[in-house]
Protein backbone atom coordinates (compact mmCIF):
# COMPACT_ATOMS: atom_id res chain seq x y z
CA UNK A 1 0.00 0.00 0.00
CA UNK A 2 1.21 3.35 -0.90
CA UNK A 3 -1.36 5.45 0.03
CA UNK A 4 -3.14 4.93 3.18
CA UNK A 5 -5.50 7.22 5.25
CA UNK A 6 -5.61 6.63 9.20
CA UNK A 7 -8.48 5.40 10.95
CA UNK A 8 -9.00 8.32 12.78
CA UNK A 9 -9.38 10.49 9.69
CA UNK A 10 -11.87 7.73 7.80
CA UNK A 11 -14.20 7.70 10.38
CA UNK A 12 -14.39 11.28 10.73
CA UNK A 13 -15.20 11.97 7.27
CA UNK A 14 -18.00 8.85 7.34
CA UNK A 15 -19.71 10.91 10.12
CA UNK A 16 -19.54 14.61 8.65
CA UNK A 17 -16.97 15.93 10.98
CA UNK A 18 -14.37 18.15 10.29
CA UNK A 19 -10.47 17.12 9.35
CA UNK A 20 -7.69 19.52 9.00
CA UNK A 21 -4.40 18.66 6.72
CA UNK A 22 -0.79 19.58 8.38
CA UNK A 23 2.41 19.70 7.13
CA UNK A 24 4.81 17.43 9.11
CA UNK A 25 8.23 19.28 7.57
CA UNK A 26 7.87 21.80 10.73
CA UNK A 27 8.07 18.74 13.18
CA UNK A 28 11.22 17.28 11.20
CA UNK A 29 13.00 20.33 10.22
CA UNK A 30 11.05 23.60 10.92
CA UNK A 31 11.74 23.76 14.64
CA UNK A 32 13.95 22.36 17.47
CA UNK A 33 13.47 19.38 19.11
CA UNK A 34 10.98 19.14 22.11
CA UNK A 35 9.23 22.57 20.66
CA UNK A 36 8.43 20.18 17.65
CA UNK A 37 6.58 18.08 19.79
CA UNK A 38 4.54 20.80 21.94
CA UNK A 39 3.71 22.41 18.50
CA UNK A 40 2.21 18.89 17.94
CA UNK A 41 0.19 19.23 21.13
CA UNK A 42 -1.13 22.93 20.56
CA UNK A 43 -1.86 22.67 16.78
CA UNK A 44 -3.41 19.29 17.52
CA UNK A 45 -5.16 20.84 20.81
CA UNK A 46 -6.76 23.84 18.73
CA UNK A 47 -8.01 21.65 16.01
CA UNK A 48 -9.56 19.07 18.51
CA UNK A 49 -11.17 22.15 20.87
CA UNK A 50 -12.97 23.57 17.20
CA UNK A 51 -14.38 20.44 17.40
CA UNK A 52 -12.23 19.15 14.28
CA UNK A 53 -9.89 16.40 13.81
CA UNK A 54 -6.15 16.86 12.84
CA UNK A 55 -4.72 14.99 9.97
CA UNK A 56 -0.98 15.21 9.87
CA UNK A 57 0.33 14.02 6.49
CA UNK A 58 4.09 12.06 6.21
CA UNK A 59 5.76 9.28 4.56
CA UNK A 60 5.83 6.46 6.61
CA UNK A 61 7.31 2.72 5.74
CA UNK A 62 6.63 3.34 1.89
CA UNK A 63 3.20 5.23 2.79
CA UNK A 64 2.09 8.05 2.19
CA UNK A 65 0.10 8.48 5.21
CA UNK A 66 -3.28 10.99 5.72
CA UNK A 67 -3.67 11.26 9.42
CA UNK A 68 -0.63 9.76 11.10
CA UNK A 69 -0.85 8.54 14.98
CA UNK A 70 1.00 9.58 17.97
CA UNK A 71 3.69 6.93 17.73
CA UNK A 72 4.41 7.62 13.85
CA UNK A 73 4.17 11.21 14.45
CA UNK A 74 7.02 11.15 17.47
CA UNK A 75 9.54 9.64 14.37
CA UNK A 76 9.61 12.76 12.83
CA UNK A 77 10.62 14.57 15.75
CA UNK A 78 14.02 13.47 16.22
CA UNK A 79 16.62 15.11 14.67
CA UNK A 80 17.62 14.12 11.15
CA UNK A 81 15.22 11.49 11.21
CA UNK A 82 12.96 12.60 8.26
CA UNK A 83 13.81 13.65 4.72
CA UNK A 84 12.19 16.82 3.75
CA UNK A 85 9.78 15.78 0.84
CA UNK A 86 8.29 18.18 -1.63
CA UNK A 87 5.05 16.35 -3.74
CA UNK A 88 7.77 15.58 -6.63
CA UNK A 89 10.21 13.91 -3.54
CA UNK A 90 6.52 11.22 -3.09
CA UNK A 91 7.81 8.35 -5.74
CA UNK A 92 11.35 8.42 -4.34
CA UNK A 93 10.65 8.19 -0.49
CA UNK A 94 7.98 5.60 -0.94
CA UNK A 95 9.59 3.38 -3.20
CA UNK A 96 12.64 3.85 -0.73
CA UNK A 97 10.86 3.85 2.18
CA UNK A 98 11.95 6.67 3.93
CA UNK A 99 10.37 8.71 6.52
CA UNK A 100 9.18 11.95 4.52
CA UNK A 101 8.39 15.10 6.41
CA UNK A 102 5.71 16.38 4.05
CA UNK A 103 6.13 20.51 3.05
CA UNK A 104 3.19 22.30 1.85
CA UNK A 105 3.15 21.98 -1.46
CA UNK A 106 3.29 17.94 -1.08
CA UNK A 107 1.16 17.82 2.05
CA UNK A 108 -2.30 19.70 -0.13
CA UNK A 109 -1.39 17.11 -3.00
CA UNK A 110 -2.11 14.42 -0.33
CA UNK A 111 -4.91 15.99 1.55
CA UNK A 112 -6.74 16.49 -1.56
CA UNK A 113 -6.15 12.69 -2.67
CA UNK A 114 -8.01 11.92 0.40
CA UNK A 115 -10.52 14.24 0.10
CA UNK A 116 -8.84 17.07 2.99
CA UNK A 117 -9.94 20.32 2.04
CA UNK A 118 -8.71 22.14 4.71
CA UNK A 119 -5.59 22.77 5.92
CA UNK A 120 -3.23 24.79 7.90
CA UNK A 121 0.41 25.98 8.07
CA UNK A 122 2.60 28.64 9.68
CA UNK A 123 4.00 30.47 6.35
CA UNK A 124 3.76 29.29 2.59
CA UNK A 125 6.90 29.77 0.92
CA UNK A 126 7.31 32.19 -2.09
CA UNK A 127 9.87 33.95 -3.99
CA UNK A 128 13.10 34.39 -2.21
CA UNK A 129 15.11 38.07 -2.72
CA UNK A 130 18.00 38.50 -5.32
CA UNK A 131 18.85 39.09 -8.79
CA UNK A 132 17.78 35.35 -9.28
CA UNK A 133 15.00 34.20 -7.00
CA UNK A 134 14.36 30.88 -6.25
CA UNK A 135 10.60 30.32 -6.20
CA UNK A 136 9.06 27.53 -3.79
CA UNK A 137 7.24 25.04 -4.94
CA UNK A 138 4.34 25.59 -3.18
CA UNK A 139 3.46 28.16 -5.26
CA UNK A 140 3.29 25.96 -8.04
CA UNK A 141 1.11 23.08 -6.24
CA UNK A 142 -1.17 25.84 -4.41
CA UNK A 143 -1.99 26.67 -8.45
CA UNK A 144 -3.23 23.11 -9.02
CA UNK A 145 -4.47 21.94 -5.78
CA UNK A 146 -7.98 22.99 -4.60
CA UNK A 147 -9.05 23.32 -0.96
CA UNK A 148 -8.16 26.23 1.71
CA UNK A 149 -5.04 26.69 3.38
CA UNK A 150 -4.34 28.69 6.68
CA UNK A 151 -1.29 30.47 6.68
CA UNK A 152 -0.02 33.60 8.17
CA UNK A 153 1.35 35.22 4.37
CA UNK A 154 4.91 34.13 3.20
CA UNK A 155 7.85 33.40 5.50
CA UNK A 156 9.67 36.31 6.81
CA UNK A 157 12.42 35.27 4.72
CA UNK A 158 10.36 35.87 1.49
CA UNK A 159 10.00 38.82 -0.51
CA UNK A 160 6.11 39.40 0.28
CA UNK A 161 5.82 41.69 -2.88
CA UNK A 162 7.27 39.68 -5.30
CA UNK A 163 5.62 36.65 -3.82
CA UNK A 164 2.33 38.29 -4.33
CA UNK A 165 2.52 39.16 -7.94
CA UNK A 166 3.29 35.39 -8.37
CA UNK A 167 0.15 34.18 -6.39
CA UNK A 168 -1.61 36.60 -9.00
CA UNK A 169 0.06 35.35 -12.19
CA UNK A 170 -0.90 31.87 -11.33
CA UNK A 171 -4.35 32.31 -10.37
CA UNK A 172 -4.37 31.48 -6.65
CA UNK A 173 -6.53 34.27 -4.59
CA UNK A 174 -5.53 35.65 -1.49
CA UNK A 175 -7.85 36.18 1.06
CA UNK A 176 -7.39 38.40 4.22
CA UNK A 177 -8.78 36.55 7.67
CA UNK A 178 -10.33 39.66 8.88
CA UNK A 179 -7.47 41.76 7.71
CA UNK A 180 -7.00 43.87 4.42
CA UNK A 181 -3.42 43.83 4.51
CA UNK A 182 -1.35 40.60 3.46
CA UNK A 183 0.43 38.89 6.96
CA UNK A 184 3.79 38.39 7.00
CA UNK A 185 4.26 35.46 9.18
CA UNK A 186 6.25 37.21 12.34
CA UNK A 187 4.85 40.89 11.53
CA UNK A 188 1.42 41.78 11.70
CA UNK A 189 1.47 42.99 7.97
CA UNK A 190 3.41 44.07 4.97
CA UNK A 191 2.53 47.31 2.90
CA UNK A 192 0.47 45.36 0.62
CA UNK A 193 -3.50 45.51 -0.12
CA UNK A 194 -5.43 42.30 -0.44
CA UNK A 195 -8.51 42.49 -2.27
CA UNK A 196 -10.37 39.97 -0.93
CA UNK A 197 -11.42 39.12 3.03
CA UNK A 198 -13.39 36.73 5.21
CA UNK A 199 -14.68 38.24 8.30
CA UNK A 200 -15.23 34.33 10.08
CA UNK A 201 -14.96 30.45 10.10
CA UNK A 202 -18.35 30.87 7.96
CA UNK A 203 -17.54 33.40 5.47
CA UNK A 204 -14.40 31.16 4.91
CA UNK A 205 -16.47 28.33 4.70
CA UNK A 206 -18.47 29.29 2.20
CA UNK A 207 -15.69 31.11 -0.32
CA UNK A 208 -14.43 27.30 -0.26
CA UNK A 209 -17.90 25.29 -0.92
CA UNK A 210 -17.81 27.80 -3.61
CA UNK A 211 -14.51 26.85 -5.33
CA UNK A 212 -15.45 23.84 -5.03
CA UNK A 213 -18.56 23.73 -6.54
CA UNK A 214 -16.94 25.64 -9.40
CA UNK A 215 -14.58 23.25 -10.09
CA UNK A 216 -11.77 25.44 -9.22
CA UNK A 217 -8.07 23.87 -9.32
CA UNK A 218 -6.58 26.15 -6.87
CA UNK A 219 -6.67 26.65 -3.46
CA UNK A 220 -7.72 29.36 -1.61
CA UNK A 221 -4.94 31.19 0.44
CA UNK A 222 -6.50 32.57 4.39
CA UNK A 223 -3.83 34.76 5.39
CA UNK A 224 -4.40 34.72 9.30
CA UNK A 225 -1.78 37.14 11.02
CA UNK A 226 0.18 36.16 13.56
CA UNK A 227 -1.61 37.36 17.20
CA UNK A 228 -1.00 40.81 18.60
CA UNK A 229 0.40 39.85 21.70
CA UNK A 230 3.46 37.93 19.71
CA UNK A 231 3.37 40.37 16.42
CA UNK A 232 6.99 41.21 15.70
CA UNK A 233 8.31 44.59 14.56
CA UNK A 234 8.80 44.31 10.31
CA UNK A 235 11.61 46.24 10.79
CA UNK A 236 13.77 44.28 13.42
CA UNK A 237 12.50 41.26 11.00
CA UNK A 238 13.36 42.14 8.03
CA UNK A 239 16.94 43.14 9.24
CA UNK A 240 17.54 39.61 10.74
CA UNK A 241 16.26 38.20 7.82
CA UNK A 242 18.99 40.12 5.46
CA UNK A 243 21.52 39.03 8.19
CA UNK A 244 20.10 35.19 8.55
CA UNK A 245 20.55 35.13 4.56
CA UNK A 246 23.75 36.92 4.53
CA UNK A 247 25.00 33.86 6.97
CA UNK A 248 23.52 31.18 4.57
CA UNK A 249 25.21 32.69 1.97
CA UNK A 250 28.78 32.66 3.72
CA UNK A 251 27.78 29.07 4.74
CA UNK A 252 27.08 27.97 0.92
CA UNK A 253 23.70 26.77 2.15
CA UNK A 254 20.61 26.40 -0.62
CA UNK A 255 18.16 24.12 -1.77
CA UNK A 256 15.79 22.17 1.04
CA UNK A 257 17.96 22.86 3.99
CA UNK A 258 17.97 26.97 3.09
CA UNK A 259 14.37 27.74 4.76
CA UNK A 260 15.31 25.26 8.02
CA UNK A 261 18.56 27.07 8.10
CA UNK A 262 17.43 30.60 7.69
CA UNK A 263 14.15 30.00 10.42
CA UNK A 264 16.59 28.77 13.08
CA UNK A 265 19.42 32.32 12.28
CA UNK A 266 16.10 34.21 12.69
CA UNK A 267 15.59 32.50 16.11
CA UNK A 268 19.01 33.23 17.17
CA UNK A 269 19.54 36.73 16.00
CA UNK A 270 16.09 37.67 17.57
CA UNK A 271 16.69 35.98 20.81
CA UNK A 272 13.82 33.17 20.46
CA UNK A 273 10.86 35.48 20.04
CA UNK A 274 10.45 34.30 16.71
CA UNK A 275 10.20 31.13 17.95
CA UNK A 276 7.30 31.62 19.92
CA UNK A 277 6.57 33.87 17.30
CA UNK A 278 6.14 31.08 15.32
CA UNK A 279 5.00 28.61 17.71
CA UNK A 280 2.03 30.98 18.59
CA UNK A 281 0.46 31.95 14.52
CA UNK A 282 0.85 27.63 14.24
CA UNK A 283 -1.05 27.31 17.02
CA UNK A 284 -3.93 29.92 15.98
CA UNK A 285 -3.79 28.94 12.40
CA UNK A 286 -4.63 25.58 13.80
CA UNK A 287 -7.45 26.51 15.34
CA UNK A 288 -8.69 29.02 12.65
CA UNK A 289 -8.53 25.86 10.11
CA UNK A 290 -10.55 23.83 12.59
CA UNK A 291 -13.12 26.27 12.98
CA UNK A 292 -13.59 26.67 9.18
CA UNK A 293 -13.79 22.75 8.62
CA UNK A 294 -16.57 22.11 11.24
CA UNK A 295 -18.72 24.70 9.49
CA UNK A 296 -17.64 23.58 5.80
CA UNK A 297 -18.82 20.00 6.94
CA UNK A 298 -21.78 21.39 8.43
Amino acid sequence: MTFRVGGEVRDAQATGRGVVALETSVIGQGLPASRNLECVERMGGAIRAAGAVPAWIGVVDGAVTVGLADHELRRFAVPGAAAKVARRDYPIAVATGALGATTVSATIWAAAKAGVAVGATGGIGGVHPGEEPDVSADLLELARTPGLLVCSGPKSIIDPSATSEKLEELGITIVGFGVDRLPFFLAREAPIELEHRADGPAAAAAMLRASLDLGMRSTLLLCNPVPSAMAMDADEVAAAAREAEARADRAGVDGKARTPFLLAALAELTGGRSLEANLALLEDNARVAGEIAVAAAG
